[in-house]
């Protein structure tokens, strides 16, 4: 064990000379990928014991030169005074050997270390000469070849940072001694910094301790040039006592990072002040809005005081009279410009007549015969029942052939129609290609029976927007312009409807054709219900849908699909259901014809049935949808742009449908008077008057006084 360590003294460099063929130390610097080892001061200074022999010094040393003057082998010395290594006038600490800086080093700080306790003191000796320290490159000592003097920080725990912020000082490396020690009392040189060419030096066998040691291979480290910058002179400082066994500190080229710092704590008081948070408002809550006026009972607030500005039409409301009514209508009625005017007002909750004006006498309907056709459409013909168009495979391969269902209203341009809810032919083309190729279409009309054209109908009116001729086939009811309801038609809707499918499917054309018996079906598509169908004939007043769904009320029960078919049936239909149709004459279903007769009080008639307040009829709860198929005066259908000026009071409380031919005018449906009481009424007026500005406003006046009547 050695003797306690010999610090140096001011006669130390009188014996620099002989110093020379003592050991000489190196302190080699670490490479980047070894960790920094930080000595004891008294471990490098200590000098051998004269009672035992000198030990390995923890520091890589090697033996001096043959003599005196020489320099150890591959160790540079340098004094204050000269070039070392011929003079053999270094000066160092005893038996030490001498140490002198590399070309291109900084100058070491000349120190004198004093003990005191248990610290070193690092004095510098400011007016004697000494020698530089050097760190060369090199390799570094390995922590097994270490004098187990202390224990090093490999060995020790790592402290926390709370620990380390805790220290009174820091222990400082040998080199961050250098760059702190305080300057030489005479005027520093500054000296060229020269760049050297890094020496790569051969390992060489350390002496083997007696202990066991791990074997590591050496590692040649690649050279690194570091730039040559001038080093200014450092600030003096005081001397300050540095610790022997002070390493704590952590190295800066420790390979392992520290872990981060835990966000735990700052978690944990944020959590609390939400709950303290919650826990106020909870507090402040219960004792605002809690204790006994929370838990009290209140009755509840009186129910609001609802005035409805539209009143359900009851039989409760008061009942006109005859001569209130005949009062009210006196004024209007005598209207020169209506010219001959039958009519009638019925109370359909009574069933009492409330005004009678040749209510029996047969008068030219005009369009108002739609009432009687849909009424027999609605008790005939089941709600849902909706028309199909289907395509068949034809004789011949690649032949289709389309088979008309008696749907008028095919839409030919998807979302430009004016059927609510109408089929497309796009969607049948589409199930057609999908079966295969197409080179033929045919279309089959043998749905319908009889003429195209009605009795007394007039071609010029296909032009004029009117009618076209009624086939089972045809798209948007013959229009050119799908979207203009009143626009012109074709004459031939059937083979313009065929064309455009054939178009679609990729054939060249279509021919007229008949379906072979149980073909396969390709494709089928199908119109909206004939409850919507009805409504949608009633509001744009459309003669071919009319027509159309004549035939098939006539198919429905056992009729020839034409013409006179769909007359007859209807008037079976109604005459089934219990109306009278005596003097009623009509050739079509649509009233286009100028020779329809019928009475007024038959409108009245159908127009009560479907009016009654209750259900007790049976007539009534199929009828109902009727009414909601009328036009609303100045609202809906053809009656949108009508009431105003002094028919203004009715508008929105009319409900009816309109007729109008060559002198000729009608409009029948119900009203709701002042009283919120439904009246039936019908008027037909024959006038060669001007129908736009005077026998329709007329028309209007008269329907509108109904409305103001209380007539109790």
């Amino acid at each position: 064990m050695p003797d306690d360590p010999q610090w140096p003294t001011e006669d130390d460099d009188a014996e620099s000379v002989a110093a020379a063929s003592q050991s000489t130390v190196q302190v080699n610097r670490p490479s980047v990928d070894q960790p920094t080892m930080r000595l004891p001061l008294a471990a490098v200074l200590s000098p051998p014991s004269t009672q035992e022999p000198l030990r390995s010094s923890p520091v890589r040393s090697s033996p001096n030169a043959g003599g005196p003057g020489q320099a150890a082998s591959g160790v540079p010395t340098a004094s204050s005074g000269g070039p070392g290594g011929a003079s053999g006038e270094a000066a160092g600490g005893k038996s030490h050997g001498s140490i002198g800086p590399e070309v291109g080093q900084p100058r070491a700080v000349p120190v004198r270390v004093e003990p005191k306790n248990d610290r070193t003191r690092v004095v510098p000796r400011l007016e004697q000469r000494t020698t530089e320290l050097s760190v060369p490159p090199g390799k570094t000592a390995r922590v097994d070849q270490l004098p187990h003097l202390e224990q090093s920080w490999f060995d020790k725990p790592v402290k926390s940072e709370r620990q380390q912020q805790q220290r009174p000082e820091q222990t400082k490396r040998v080199d961050q001694l250098q760059g702190q020690a305080p300057p030489r009392q005479e005027s520093p040189r500054q000296e060229p910094q020269r760049q050297e060419p890094p020496r790569q030096e051969a390992p060489r066998q350390e002496p083997q301790r007696q202990e066991p040691q791990r074997q590591e291979p050496q590692r040649q480290e690649p050279p690194r040039a570091e730039p040559a910058r001038p080093v200014p002179p450092p600030p003096r400082q005081e001397p300050r006592d540095l610790p022997v066994t002070g390493y704590e500190e952590e190295p800066e080229d420790r390979l392992a990072e520290e872990p981060k710092k835990s966000r735990k704590p700052l978690i944990a008081v944020l959590s609390l002040f939400v709950v303290v948070a919650l826990a106020g408002a909870t507090v402040y809550a219960v004792n605002e809005f809690g204790g006994t006026k929370a838990i009290e009972t209140r009755p509840p607030a009186a129910p609001a005081n609802v005035q409805p500005l539209v009143k359900a039409a009851t039989a409760g409301a008061p009942a006109p009279t005859p001569a209130g009514v005949k009062q009210a209508l006196s004024g209007p009625a005598g209207n020169s410009a209506l010219g001959t005017l039958t009519g009638s007002v019925i109370d359909p909750a009574s069933g009492t007549a409330l005004w009678q004006q040749g209510d029996t006498a047969a008068a030219t309907p005009a369009s108002s015969l739609k009432i009687l056709t849909a009424a027999a459409a609605l008790l005939s013909l089941e709600k849902t029942d909706r028309l199909s168009t289907k395509v068949v495979q034809g004789a011949e391969p690649g032949t289709v052939v389309i088979v008309g269902g008696g749907d008028p209203t095919i839409s030919g341009a998807p979302g430009r129609s004016v059927y609510p809810g109408a089929a497309t032919l796009d969607d049948l083309a589409g199930q057609v290609k999908a079966k295969g190729p197409v080179t033929k279409v045919q279309f089959d009309l043998s749905r319908y029976a009889g003429e195209a054209l009605g009795p007394q109908w007039e071609s010029v009116d296909i032009a004029g927007g009117s009618l076209a001729p009624i086939v089972p086939f045809m798209l948007d009811g013959g229009r050119i312009d799908q979207t203009n309801v009143n626009g012109a038609r074709t004459g031939s809707p059937a083979q313009a409807a065929a064309d455009v499918f054939a178009q679609r499917v990729g054939a060249p054309g279509a021919t007229a054709g008949a379906a072979p018996a149980g073909a396969q079906v390709l494709g089928e598509i199908k119109s909206a219900s004939i409850e919507q169908l009805v409504d949608n004939m009633m509001q744009i007043s459309d003669n071919v849908l009319t027509e159309a769904i004549a035939r098939e009320i006539a198919i429905k029960t056992g009729n020839e699909p034409s013409f006179a078919g769909g007359v007859k049936a209807v008037r079976d239909v109604l005459t089934k259901n219990g109306f009278d149709l005596t003097g009623a004459n009509f050739v079509d279903g649509s009233g286009l014809s100028a020779t329809n007769k019928i009475p007024a009080k038959l409108l009245t008639d159908v127009l009560t049935a479907a009016a009654k307040p209750t259900l007790d009829d049976a007539r009534t709860a199929k009828l109902r949808p009727l009414l909601t198929a009328l036009p609303v005066a100045g609202g809906s259908g053809t009656l949108a742009g009508r009431y105003g000026g002094a028919a203004a009071p009715g508008k929105g409380w009319v409900r009816a449908k309109t007729g109008t031919l060559t002198g000729v005018n009608a409009l029948a449906g119900v009203v709701v008077d002042v009283d919120g009481r439904v009246l039936v009424f019908s008027f037909m007026s024959a006038s060669n008057r001007n129908p736009e500005t005077e026998v329709r406003p007329a028309l209007d006046v008269l329907a509108a006084a109904l409305r103001g009547c209380g007539c109790s």
